[in-house]
């Protein structure tokens, strides 16, 4: 993936099936928690905006699909939540056929807004 990419759509072009699947149903979790988030590509993975801020992020490599919390302090939070996936300081890892559950999701960008004072 390049940085020519201007939208989610273009990204999710260029990634497998499973993982368009995967991260379509990601992306609509997103939109339904936070409706007037901006869609943008950000350093190169889908993202979302917020009153000028990305919020949170996802994309997909050639072992998994991520979400990004755009903040390590949000997967430190979560890290019981956590558990049964692979995550780094700022990612979450996840396989297209163990997406996280929307529930998760949601609380995830509920912090986020949180740390932003909104």
């Amino acid at each position: 993936m390049g940085s020519k990419l201007k939208t989610i759509d273009e990204y999710l072009t260029a990634v497998s099936d499973d993982q368009r699947a995967a991260l379509e149903k990601l992306r609509k979790t997103i939109r339904a928690a936070v409706p007037r988030a901006e869609e943008c590509i950000n350093y190169g993975v889908a993202a979302f905006r917020l009153d000028g801020k990305v919020l949170v992020g996802f994309g997909a490599s050639a072992k998994h699909c991520s979400f990004y919390p755009m903040n390590g302090s949000t997967v430190a939070a979560f890290q019981d939540e956590l558990k049964n996936y692979e995550t780094t300081k700022g990612s979450i890892h996840f396989q297209p056929a163990k997406p996280l559950p929307a529930t998760l999701v949601r609380k995830l960008i509920k912090a986020r807004i949180a740390e932003f004072g909104g």
